[in-house]
């Protein structure tokens, strides 16, 4: 960064104002230069009209004071408080980055293990703050930080209240906090602890996940007053591919009653770290550039449908005529000629067919003719893997495709299906595609077996260790398939992993579909069974 010029705003003789950042209803944040350290700095000024009022500046000093109390990586540091000139300000860390308020408005739905490394940061950060007797009391995505290097840090003490004592300057009667973040405890008004923190944090992670605030109403007070009657949502419905033990830890934090949750948020830490335990390959937190750059749609471009196909093999071999052992007459010349060509082009093709099936490089779907699907394949490297769970995966829509009709396409009948919408034309219109996260009893690689409701069908194939929100952190195909004619496929996948993304690039029209949307594709049965030996 280099000097601000010098006609910019000065704060108490050291601080060059920049640019506003953020403003709310009693202050705004500026980016600032600090000339005697030559770094930038976070300042939060207190508004001209509330100069004044000795609550507001009070409380204000208070802030500075309650976060300057607090020494931890996750909290927004403290640097000074200016009172100059009748100006009032706190001179903050300087994050350069963006809150999770717009992360989730750019993504809405978060991948599992960003989600834990959040749930850590704030925990973490929490527990330092209660530790030290403050309550924060406004635990929200606006008041969550992600630094460009991933680090993340909660700010915003402006309401936090001692836990022991002390006036915190508020009128009674008056809701402190966001309705939306609210816990039942201060909804109704009662002596507050660390926990209310933690069931706000609570309702944060739920909606990472969930991709919506899990109680919503027409006025600010019916959404506070919600969660006070009822629980949520139940997680599991909203994301059935979860860990079970990701959707216990949110469910203990959402509590109604503060005895059943977590304690501490060194407790919520230590619950995350069992849960990341059993999961492999944390992905970093990506660059803020690359998200942006994934926001605006600058994304390699996903190959054409038709520059993919799967590659048939066999049909179904004839049934042999009952009396086919009495037909024995003798072969004609012609008859022999005709067989020996068949027998060496036959014997051309098992020689083309076997190296191109041993190729490294051959990533080719292979296609199974008959109604069932059915790939026959040794069990010898068979783990016992099945699917277990499906759910739809929308990530470039509104995330919930018809998700009441997933099951259709793991309930052993192949006369039912799930649908994806009616589109314009074969490839989706704008989108990229639609499909389903297909999760395993176990990290396996074995034969997939997919059924489709009709024909022609493309669909992309990705493996992970995570069922990713991101479409973009599956990373590339592990294989691809596509007929115009045929109804089901057969894929052996080599790579060992527990979710599985079945991704259709392009779907063919469907007769109860209308003339302007006449395009509509799905599954109608999803199986995993043994690989090859």
């Amino acid at each position: 960064m280099t000097d601000p010029p010098a006609t910019s705003p000065l704060l108490a003789s050291r601080y060059r104002l920049v640019r506003k950042l953020a403003y709310g209803g009693m202050a705004e944040v500026w980016l600032a230069w600090d000339e005697q350290l030559g770094r930038k700095v976070a300042v939060k000024v207190l508004k001209e009209q509330l100069a004044s009022d000795p609550v507001a500046t009070e409380r204000f000093r208070r802030e500075a004071l309650a976060v300057a109390s607090v020494e931890h990586p996750n909290v927004v540091a403290v640097y000074d408080r200016v009172d100059f000139n009748g100006q009032q300000a706190v001179v903050m860390q300087f994050v350069q980055g963006e809150s999770l308020r717009e992360v989730l408005d750019a993504q809405r739905q978060l991948d599992v293990d960003v989600v834990l490394r959040i749930a850590t940061a704030v925990a973490s950060a929490l527990d330092a703050a209660h530790s030290a007797g403050l309550v924060h009391r406004d635990v929200k995505p606006g008041n969550i930080l992600i630094a460009d290097d991933g680090q993340i840090l909660l700010t915003d003490f402006g309401i936090a209240k001692a836990t022991e004592g002390g006036d915190d300057l508020t009128s009674e009667n008056v809701m402190m906090g966001t309705a939306k973040y609210l816990s039942p405890e201060q909804v109704r008004g009662d002596r507050l602890d660390g926990r209310a923190d933690l069931y706000s944090l609570g309702l944060v992670l739920y909606e990472c996940l969930a991709g919506r605030v899990p109680f919503k109403g027409k006025t600010d007070t019916e959404t506070a007053l919600a969660r006070v009657t009822r629980d949520p949502t139940p997680l599991g419905k909203m994301r059935p591919l979860l860990p079970s033990s990701l959707i216990a830890l949110i469910e203990s934090l959402l509590s109604r009653t503060p005895s059943k949750r977590p304690s501490t948020g060194a407790e919520v830490c230590a619950a995350v770290a069992r849960i990341q335990s059993g999961a492999a390959d944390i992905a970093p937190w990506p660059r803020l550039d690359e998200r942006a750059a994934q926001r605006a749609g600058n994304l390699p471009r996903q190959a054409n449908a038709r520059d993919r196909a799967a590659t048939p093999v066999a049909g179904t071999p004839r049934r042999r005529p009952a009396n086919a052992s009495l037909q024995r007459r003798r072969p004609s010349p012609s008859v022999i000629l005709i067989a020996g060509l068949l027998t060496a082009a036959l014997v051309a093709g098992l020689v083309l067919w076997s190296a191109l099936r041993n190729s490294p490089s051959t990533r080719a779907a292979t296609e199974v003719s008959g109604s069932n699907g059915s790939g026959a394949a040794s069990a010898s490297n068979y783990s016992g893997a099945k699917v277990s769970a499906i759910a739809t995966f929308d990530p470039f829509g509104d995330k919930t495709e018809n998700a009441d009709q997933v099951k259709l396409a793991k309930d052993g009948d192949p006369d039912t299906a799930w649908l994806t919408s009616c589109y314009q034309n074969q490839y989706f219109g704008a989108k990229q595609g639609v499909g389903v996260i297909v999760r395993l009893s176990d990290e396996a690689r074995g034969v997939l077996t997919m059924q489709f409701p009709n024909a022609p069908w493309n669909v992309d194939i990705y493996a992970a260790n995570s069922p990713f929100a991101a479409f973009e952190s599956w990373g590339s195909p592990v294989a691809q398939a596509a007929q115009q004619k045929s109804t089901s496929t057969s894929v052996t996948l080599d790579r060992s992993q527990r979710y599985l993304l079945l991704m259709l690039r392009e779907v063919g029209r469907d007769g109860d579909c209308n003339s302007q949307n006449p395009f509509r594709g799905g599954f109608s049965e999803i199986t995993f069974g043994a690989a090859p030996a």
